[in-house]
């Protein structure tokens, strides 16, 4: 394999991790409920939300809390567990894929709302699900270089917009049970932010130093999964064998510069029972080193990954071995390695 797949970072730590739930708890039960006469006529049962894809309840912003201030409280809360001033911070990167503007970016006002000085970059980097941890990448990349000392990354998502076209789309006399199907994805969804900071490990001894990992593509799957505003449309049996072969090829190609078989914890994409099941088989990992957030929050996209990390931080020892395993919808994949 030619290129920049794999990639090590000299000399950055993670500082902070944190998660931010929304307050609303939405049970799937009520997307039954207002969905019954739909599933009725299909002829398709309740409950396929918690029993096909292991989601029980997602959670909802409560109308006090926009995505970007739930994401810029998120930095905040960040920064103060780092303990780094927002005057020291080089550069912000929003990775939500939820957006109210094509422009200007989501960055600027959470830039504003953190009181970030006019030296920090701050911009949009959005890559589906994968963008979180494609942003501590990038912005572990830009510690090494020397070019930023401190980095935060954010991320703010909130579906309900979707979801509410998606359930009056599927509540139609005239909707079919495969665009049923084709959008149940979408109901999976829920809201959620997330943020971390980044330094270098040299200057912060004891943090959580962050190793390196490998990246890879495979957008000849680029249409299985589409959503925008209005809903999205998937081809799930496509995007589970299109995936699965991507994360295995990853795996394996990163077997020459790093032996994860016997990491600590993995901390992957939360989507759903049998997207996990499938990633456990396909590496042969042990589940109980695989924590799930998903039946409760649902697919918190890009903040599905750090949300779970974060509340995994106080069961975590130092020197523990952490996988950060990501999966976004193009398809592109990334795992990188967190030394507690």
């Amino acid at each position: 394999m030619t290129g920049n797949a794999t990639f090590h970072h000299r000399d950055v730590a993670l500082l902070a991790v944190v998660g931010i739930e929304a307050p609303v708890v939405v049970p799937s039960s009520t997307f039954d409920e207002r969905l019954a006469a739909t599933l009725k006529r299909l002829h398709l049962p309740r409950g396929l939300l918690s029993r096909v894809a292991g989601v029980h309840e997602r959670r909802w912003w409560d109308g006090k809390m926009t995505f970007d201030d739930a994401a810029t409280a998120a930095g905040a809360k960040a920064l103060a567990e780092a303990g780094i001033d927002a005057g020291d911070v080089g550069l912000l990167i929003n990775t939500s894929v939820t957006r109210t503007f094509l422009e200007p970016s989501v960055a600027s006002r959470i830039h504003s709302g953190l009181g970030l000085p006019s030296s920090a970059l701050g911009f949009d980097l959005t890559n589906a699900c994968l963008g979180f941890v494609n942003g501590m990448t990038l912005a572990a990349q830009l510690i090494d270089s020397g070019q930023v000392r401190y980095a935060v990354i954010v991320n703010g998502e909130d579906p309900r917009p979707t979801q509410e076209a998606t359930i009056e789309r599927l509540a139609r006399p005239d909707s079919t049970r495969e665009q049923f199907l084709e959008e149940f994805a979408t109901l999976t969804l829920g809201a959620g932010a997330a943020a971390a900071v980044l330094g270098p490990a040299s200057l912060h001894p004891g943090a959580h130093r962050l190793l390196g990992g490998v990246a890879r593509s495979a957008t000849q799957h680029h249409e299985l999964c589409v959503g925008g505003i209005d809903g999205m449309k998937t081809d799930p049996g496509g995007l589970l064998a299109g995936g699965m072969e991507l994360v295995v090829d990853a795996w394996n190609e990163a077997q020459e510069d790093w032996d994860w078989s016997g990491v600590d914890r993995v901390v992957t994409h939360q989507v759903s029972s049998i997207h996990t099941r499938s990633i456990i088989e396909a590496i042969d990992l042990d589940p109980e080193k695989v924590p799930t957030t998903f039946p409760r929050w649902g697919n918190v996209g890009p903040a599905a990954l750090p949300m779970t990390l974060a509340e995994q931080a106080d069961s975590l020892r130092s020197g523990d071995r952490v996988l950060c395993l990501g999966v976004g919808s193009g398809l592109h994949t990334a795992m990188a390695e967190i030394v507690w």
